[in-house]
């Protein structure tokens, strides 16, 4: 008698357990799932608060036909802005403070980002003569530096990303910080030009503002390195909001975004890029664009190596899939973009 109690008893506990268990699982599981949809709203609502399409610009002049980021190769332009009231320059009219041009190939799932120095001496077309490249943005705004680097590198460019420094400042801090290297201790203003951010050498976690720092600073080497630096911490960012340790951080991320960033990138055009992340993150090879410090006219400019520029635009068309065969130059074979052509290259062929 007392052991078929005892076995009831057992079995009452064991009932109770399973009823527990699977409350709490379906439990998490709602809140999982309501969670994604939160965040998929916030997202759905960043993005709309960041879309800004240029006026008359539904696509790049040197595209036939809109790319789609599901399953064409495209290009993105970053431009990094200081929009703040102490320059009182607004959104529009201030210069680029970082320049960075991305290609993204959809079959290699890889990335090549280059770092465009901003005084580097190039033809606006905007304002129809040569000037440092940062004073595109200031002339004639977003479009003004898209043209500029459709003309420099002879690609199109199919979307743009400008964002300002609180951004930047946000989303690392948002991800909990990033490690970079440091390569010199340094003294840099904060993004009020008001208080000075210390620094050492050495690799280390950073937060947002120190990161801007680190990003901005070029007073004991120059702009190449800047643009390394930059670089560096483009691919930092990528790989911490990339890791399974900062989704609870989206939340924040979203808002920074959707406050502090403009692009024409609709909300599902922005979801096509999920596809690179399939494997963990993408490769990203950086590249540099080579030339010479010239002050023969008494004012300071980043002159362009011309070899080394037509090598870089070769490099970045066989990425993106324009150049009419194959070429290992990019380190990845150079693939078809199908209905995707340039109109130069459609010209000549």
């Amino acid at each position: 008698m007392t052991t078929r109690q005892n076995k009831k008893k057992g079995s009452s506990k064991f009932r109770l357990f399973l009823k527990v268990t699977m409350l709490l699982t379906l439990s998490l599981a709602i809140c999982a799932t309501a969670y994604g949809v939160y965040l998929t709203k916030q997202a759905e609502h960043a993005a709309d608060s960041a879309y800004e399409v240029i006026e008359d610009r539904k696509m790049s002049d040197q595209r036939e036909v809109k790319v789609e980021p599901a399953q064409d190769n495209v290009s993105i332009l970053i431009l990094g802005v200081d929009d703040s009231d102490k320059r009182g320059q607004g959104a529009d009219n201030s210069r680029t403070d970082a320049l960075l041009l991305a290609t993204l190939n959809n079959k290699t799932k890889t990335v090549k980002l280059v770092s465009i120095p901003r005084d580097s001496y190039v033809y606006i077309p905007h304002i129809g003569y040569n000037d440092k490249i940062n004073h595109a943005h200031a002339r004639g705004g977003t479009l003004a530096s898209i043209e500029t680097v459709e003309e420099l590198f002879d690609i199109p460019i199919d979307y743009y990303m400008r964002v300002n420094f609180n951004a930047f400042i946000d989303i690392v801090d948002a991800l909990g910080g990033i490690e970079a290297e440091v390569p010199y201790a340094m003294l840099e203003k904060d993004e009020f030009d008001r208080n000075t951010v210390n620094l050492q050498p050495g690799m280390q976690t950073l937060d947002g503002r120190e990161a801007l720092a680190l990003a901005r600073t070029r007073k004991q080497d120059n702009d190449i390195e800047r643009g390394k630096r930059q670089q560096e911490i483009i691919q930092a960012i990528a790989s911490k909001a990339a890791s399974f340790t900062s989704l609870s951080k989206y939340d924040d991320i979203l808002s920074a975004v959707g406050n502090n960033m403009k692009t024409d990138m609709t909300f599902t055009e922005m979801k096509s890029f999920f596809s690179y992340l399939t494997n963990g993150m993408p490769r990203i090879d950086t590249l540099t664009l080579e030339g010479y410090d010239d002050m023969s006219t008494g004012v300071y400019y980043y002159k362009l190596d011309e070899e080394a520029l037509a090598e870089t635009s070769h490099i970045l068309k066989s990425h993106l899939g324009l150049t009419p065969e194959s070429t290992n130059i990019s380190g990845t074979s150079s693939q078809s973009n199908s209905a995707y052509t340039t109109k130069t290259n459609s010209d000549t062929q």
